[in-house]
């Protein structure tokens, strides 16, 4: 193995720091595109991981009921009917919706529980294991929690039942989930309350998810409902599963387009570099040959150069990066992932250790940069010293 000339790499330097403006506009460049790709990546992995986590946590089969083609409460009388099929474990009762809060301009996602009924989440099981929630309070996720805090609600919460009058809410406590998208949002409160809030018939819910012993007869039961219910929309795991991935992809062209645009500005630094050395560049590879450096010197000491302004800058940049998408929060680009941002609490952004993304952002900048600094240094090295000095 080769060891470090240090004379050279002091040397190196040297160059570097009597060109400051020059390698500090390249470093700031190369370091912008460096934290911009690197932040595409994170917020594309963390976004992709909950996405995927969410999903698999989703019941196997939703059945609503449709009028018109809008959805309606469904009767509770449909239970039996469907626990009736064969392949059917349980057949649980949705109670939930979305609750606007005007004064923020964002919308819960509201969830009822009964003490005694078995979760159809592991989110919902927790709490219900560890709360007691009656007519009259209520447990609330984490984004809420903080939302309803800063707008002064630290105890209670006041919702607006449809027929005007106001309906006073304790605040018993808040939950984490792993998984931000689906819980961030929401408030658990018992189904009795939440029909109360939302003035729904008794004896109906929003809609029944299924619990089927064969995954691989999913679409068959699927099917089945749709004969014993003509009017019910059957919406399958799968069906989830294709949405999300068709809004994700969707979302991901635009990330590509920052992709492209990134590569693009990198490349035409590239060329530049690639198309030649400065005249005054020239005349210093001149020089040195003229005193007794070699053309493996000559080379060393530029890959020296190079090797320091695209390490230092991928470091920077990725730590600009990670910083910016797990500290901050990933403002501006991560809303292009999370287009209801508005309409619902903001979430922090999971870590996802991904380090092929940091191989894929290092070989796409470093070796690149430090092949178009040498190249056109060899071509001036392997001349002769009175040729490159005239």
């Amino acid at each position: 193995m080769k060891k470090i000339n240090f004379y050279l790499l002091e040397y190196a330097l040297g160059v570097l720091k009597r060109d400051g403006k020059k390698t500090l506009f390249i470093v700031t460049i190369l370091t912008l595109l460096t934290a911009l790709l690197s932040s595409v990546f994170f917020i594309t992995n963390s976004m992709k991981y909950e996405l995927n986590e969410t999903v698999d946590a989703l019941p196997q089969i939703i059945v609503q009921n449709t009028r018109g083609f809008k959805i309606i409460d469904i009767d509770n009388a449909s239970v039996d009917k469907l626990l009736n099929l064969e392949g059917v474990i349980n057949v649980h009762t949705r109670l939930w919706g979305y609750y606007k809060f005007e004064k923020a301009g964002v919308y819960f996602t509201l969830v009822g529980i009964d003490e005694f009924e078995e979760p159809y989440t592991k989110t919902l099981a927790s709490i219900n294991n560890n709360a007691s929630l009656n007519s009259s309070n209520m447990i609330v996720g984490e984004g809420v929690l903080k939302l309803l805090e800063k707008n002064y609600y630290k105890d209670y919460f006041n919702f607006i039942k449809p027929d005007g009058s106001i309906k006073r809410v304790d605040i018993i406590g808040s939950f984490d989930s792993k998984l931000n998208l689906e819980s961030n949002d929401m408030i658990v409160m018992s189904k009795e309350l939440l029909g109360e809030i939302f003035g729904m018939p008794k004896n109906h819910s929003s809609d029944l998810v299924l619990s089927i012993a064969n995954k691989e007869e999913i679409a068959t039961i699927a099917a089945k409902i749709k004969q014993i219910l003509p009017n019910a929309r059957v919406i399958t795991r799968d069906d989830m599963k294709l949405s999300y991935e068709n809004i994700f992809n969707y979302k991901s062209g635009i990330f590509l387009a920052l992709f492209l645009i990134s590569i693009f500005t990198f490349f035409i630094i590239v060329y530049d570099k690639l198309s030649g050395l400065s005249s005054s560049q020239t005349k210093e590879i001149g020089v040195l040959k003229a005193v007794g450096w070699k053309v493996s010197d000559v080379l060393t000491e530029k890959f020296y150069e190079a090797f320091s302004i695209s390490v230092f800058s991928y470091l920077l940049g990725v730590s600009l990066a990670l910083i910016f998408v797990y500290v901050f929060n990933a403002p501006y680009l991560s809303s292009i992932f999370i287009g209801y941002s508005d309409l619902k609490p903001s979430f922090e952004i999971a870590f996802v250790a991904d380090f092929d993304t940091l191989f894929l952002v290092f070989f796409l900048s470093v070796p690149i940069y430090i092949a178009a600094t040498i190249i056109p240094a060899w071509k001036v090295a392997t001349q002769d010293a009175d040729e490159v000095m005239r």
